[in-house]
């Protein structure tokens, strides 16, 4: 089959490589020009673990073709998909500026039968929107579906190429035909597409992130409760995985979540909820929740150090918002370091990939880099540093050499955001550990 898709970044990128590895011809379709040339020398301007390696293998077989065209992309295919940014307003509402501008380059370049596929993260109702944009363009036959990605940061390509469902909103079986034609690769294990209205689909994709986002500040609230009594959110947590109603994912208590999707789909359901007269008490909670808990490493350590904390210099191993990616956006790092260089920190940071794109979103934030010393080695970050803090859960992170840490720090003081390590066992090596609602107390 022949697809079009609107949008190189992390999810027109990933699903366009693993259309063109089925052996699907993909149009990928972008409007900066840079990009295109990059991406045809096989520059990926994200880190995902295994993507270069599918987008190089399907440009150079001639699978994926990458153009600032979208006549070209869409006089070439019957089937388009929409994947470009909707970031969040002021007021919450995603931006539709360039799903819009997308649209009516679709429409205007028509030549037949299309069909396309909302598969940016969109208002609910959006289909629709999408269509009313196109109709006036084209005397050309088409339809509008709704297809909400699920992809996780970090193993996003097997998420597509093995997915737990795939989720299609259509009323149309010339929809239903293509779509099943196209995904059947994917689903041969026998893992679902759930067929549904495109409202229904739309509001999918909503719920789940927000619920996923709900149970980790759950988690979060009750280490709180954990710090003031005594107890251990660990021990808490493994106790609550056991009962098979509750599942064991998303249940793990730390510095707060961030990324692209959480944050932006709760502020957007929020948003249409209050627009329809409608209470999302739990869902509201729970962002609020996560601010808060973005600053419960900073409160830690401001009451560690009190007044003597604008002398210190703070190491931080991890920047981006979730380990195995370089995506900072909203990143509880970006609140931690942002607090410390306020408070006249000197800080001292490291991340195996996301150094360039903290460096940017640093500057985005205003929060001054002359403050911020980037280091090459998460050694190199603890040496000279009074404490040092772990904010995102590398690998690289669950087993470093204690002894050269404690040697390297001028005091062997542990701030850990993730609860990577057992209490005793840490202090066993000498340092005083702080960890997230474990019991301890400042």
């Amino acid at each position: 089959m022949s697809i079009a898709i609107i949008g190189t970044g992390y999810v027109g990128l990933v699903a366009g490589a693993c259309f063109a590895e089925t052996g699907n011809t993909v149009y990928c379709v972008d409007q900066d020009q840079g990009k295109i040339e990059a991406l045809k020398q096989g520059k990926i301007p994200i880190y995902e673990p295994g993507l270069e390696e599918l987008v190089k293998r399907g440009y150079a077989e001639k699978r994926i073709h990458f153009t600032t065209s979208t006549s070209e992309a869409v006089a070439a295919c019957n089937i388009i998909f929409l994947a470009v940014g909707t970031p969040a307003q002021a007021n919450g509402e995603p931006d539709l500026k360039y799903l819009r501008a997308a649209a009516e380059q679709v429409g205007r370049a028509m030549n037949g039968y299309k069909l396309i596929i909302n598969k940016s993260t969109v208002p609910i109702g959006s289909h629709q929107v999408v269509a009313d944009w196109i109709k006036p363009l084209t005397q050309e036959r088409f339809d509008v579906a709704s297809n909400p990605e699920f992809l996780k940061e970090g193993s996003a390509v097997d998420d597509f190429l093995k997915p737990d469902r795939v989720i299609i909103g259509t009323d149309s079986q010339e929809v239903y035909k293509l779509l099943a034609e196209l995904y059947a690769p994917f689903v041969r294990q026998g893992n679902p597409i759930l067929w549904m209205d495109p409202i229904s689909a739309e509001i999918t994709k909503y719920a789940c992130n927000s619920f996923l986002a709900t149970r980790i500040s759950f988690m979060n609230e009750l280490s709180g409760l954990c710090e003031k009594v005594g107890g251990d959110i660990e021990k808490v947590r493994k106790g609550m995985t056991t009962d098979v109603r509750i599942g064991k994912h998303f249940l793990y208590a730390g510095a707060g979540y961030g990324g692209s999707c959480f944050p932006k789909d709760i502020q957007a359901l929020l948003t249409t909820a209050e627009k329809q007269n409608v209470s999302l008490g739990v869902v509201d909670a729970a962002e609020k929740a996560n601010e808060k808990q973005k600053k419960v490493l900073y409160t830690k350590i401001g009451k560690f150090f009190g007044t003597e904390l604008s002398k210190k210099t703070i190491a931080v191993w991890g920047l981006a918002f979730k380990p195995n990616t370089d995506d900072m956006r909203e990143a509880p790092a970006l609140a931690l370091i942002e607090e410390l260089v306020r408070a006249g920190v000197a800080v001292r940071v490291y991340d195996p990939v996301a150094s360039e794109t903290a460096k940017a979103a640093f500057e985005a934030e205003g929060i001054a880099l002359k403050n911020v010393h980037f280091c090459k080695s998460a050694y190199e970050a603890a040496d000279g540093a009074d404490a040092l803090a772990i904010v995102t859960e590398w690998n690289e992170f669950r087993n470093p050499d204690f002894e050269r840490i404690r040697k390297l720090l001028k005091s062997p003081v542990f701030f850990d955001g993730r609860n990577l390590f057992d209490p005793e066992e840490i202090k066993k090596k000498g340092f005083r550990y702080f960890a997230v609602g474990r019991g301890e107390k400042i």
